[in-house]
């Protein structure tokens, strides 16, 4: 008897599900800031133990071919967008603390098409996308709720960047004492509590861990006495936000809500100074670049009764593909100006689909840039440094390519996953096949707006303020 009432209820979510009468899922998106591809275990790692991120990707999927942008900013907008940063400005560098410029405000975000659709929509944690007007700020571009910093590297205890205090909730000045990563899973609880239960929420939940500063209280490092500095300290970070990860999951427990919550996590670049803060195993490089280990990261997603437990997705997907996925989930409209890169991947993850994608771009600066299609890979001038580019990122000439001859590396990802070996000699019609792809998607790019420090700049009392 029980089995057949578990039979029919399964049929009846089914047949609800494919009507579009199930119930709207929440979404609870957590993104890591800088963390190894290989520093969790459910991607490997044996000397940081992360449990409570295992046991999410042991209930669902692991996502082995899951690229974002080489840094912080164009990652971020690229999720809330589903648009590759290029398209805005993005693609060099991350939004400084002195920029005049963000998010451009005739993008749709994420939080706006859910919100639309029904939704919640909170963000708590790092924001990255524009301070410079109030137009900018979280709670202007979709969210109902913000708690946290709009810039990056601040510090965990005092919550200042450069002398001004960086902690904000609602987008006005907030003084709560804490480690941020507490205060971040504090409130991520508190709000999954006060929701409403009739009522879908997208609780976007961006850490700033574990991006240096590398700071965390002393009792997250006793574990790892036997680790070097300063990855003893970063594992101790990667720990502590493992601990606020699971406090976030009980509280979709304790409220009844797991059944009908995606999770969803990933990092937002490869991990910097690998293998001697991070680790991204043997893939090539790291954060600010774009080979592999600077934008194929850790990832993850669950959503009990619709991802099957243990499954591996190993098709390339991008993160501009959850804009998509996420909105047509939700029941919302896809209608809208600006037209997506991102792809509807949700028959990949939940029936083994090959990826929608027929290529990928993984970047499109002045100076570098690279495609993957298939199983294949080109990198434009590679050992150029996102990171060094930023500022100066028009120099060179036209959008994609540089004055001089660029250099060309081609991988097949397939039997060389950690790109060792230039194939760009010996497949030429294989390099002139991307490159002209490359540089079709490179033609619709937009100046970067990245620039260098203005001379004479001050930061203000409270970023987010008229100095």
């Amino acid at each position: 008897m029980l089995k057949t009432f578990i039979w029919f209820g399964t049929v009846a979510l089914s047949v609800a599900w494919a009507s579009g009468a199930a119930l709207k899922p929440d979404i609870v998106y957590v993104l890591a800031d800088d963390l190894g591809r290989c520093d969790v275990g459910f991607m490997g790692c044996r000397d940081i133990r992360t449990p409570h991120l295992d046991a999410l990707a042991a209930s669902g999927a692991r996502l082995d071919q899951f690229y974002v942008q080489p840094l912080c900013s164009p990652t971020r907008a690229a999720l809330l967008t589903g648009r590759y940063p290029m398209r805005q400005g993005l693609q060099v560098g991350v939004v400084r603390p002195w920029a005049q410029y963000g998010l451009p405000l005739d993008e749709r975000t994420l939080a706006e098409a859910l919100r639309q659709a029904g939704y919640t929509t909170a963000l708590v944690g790092k924001w990255h996308l524009g301070h410079c007007q109030p137009a900018y700020l979280p709670t202007r571009r979709g969210f109902d709720h913000q708690y946290g910093h709009y810039n990056g590297a601040i510090d965990y205890f005092t919550h200042m960047r450069d002398g001004g205090l960086d902690w904000h909730r609602n987008d006005e000045p907030c003084h709560d004492e804490g480690y941020s990563t507490h205060l971040i899973a504090r409130e991520a609880v508190r709000l999954i509590q006060a929701q409403p239960k009739d009522k879908p929420l997208f609780l976007y939940v961006a850490f700033n861990a574990v991006h240096a500063p590398h700071q965390v209280p002393d009792s997250y490092k006793q574990p790892y006495s036997q680790l070097k500095e300063p990855r003893r300290t970063y594992a101790g970070m990667v720990a502590a936000m493992d601990e606020a990860i699971g406090q976030i999951v009980a509280a979709v427990d304790a409220q009844g809500r797991r059944s009908r919550t995606l999770f969803i996590f990933c990092s937002d670049n490869g991990g910097p100074q690998p293998g001697r803060v991070t680790s991204n195993g043997l893939f090539r490089a790291g954060k600010g670049t774009l080979y592999e280990g600077g934008v194929r990261v850790c990832a993850l997603a669950t959503w009990p009764g619709h991802i099957q437990p243990g499954r591996v997705v190993t098709e390339p997907i991008h993160i501009v593909d959850w804009y998509p996925t996420l909105v047509k989930l939700a029941g919302g409209s896809l209608e809208q100006p600006l037209p997506l890169d991102g792809l509807d991947i949700w028959p990949v993850l939940t029936e083994g689909k090959p990826s929608p994608h027929q290529d990928i771009l993984l970047n499109a600066a002045p100076r570098s840039g690279a495609l993957r299609a298939g199983d294949w890979k080109l990198v434009v001038n590679g050992q150029l440094d996102e990171l060094q580019q930023a500022e100066n990122p028009t120099a060179g000439a036209g959008r994609g390519s540089s004055r001089a001859k660029p250099s060309l590396e081609l991988f097949n990802l397939a039997t060389d996953p950690y790109e060792r070996t230039n194939l760009a000699a010996v497949h030429p019609e294989r390099v002139n096949q991307l490159l002209s792809r490359y540089r079709q998607l490179a033609g619709q790019a937009v100046p970067p707006k990245a620039g260098p420090r203005p001379p004479g700049f001050k930061a203000p009392a409270v970023w987010g303020q008229t100095p």
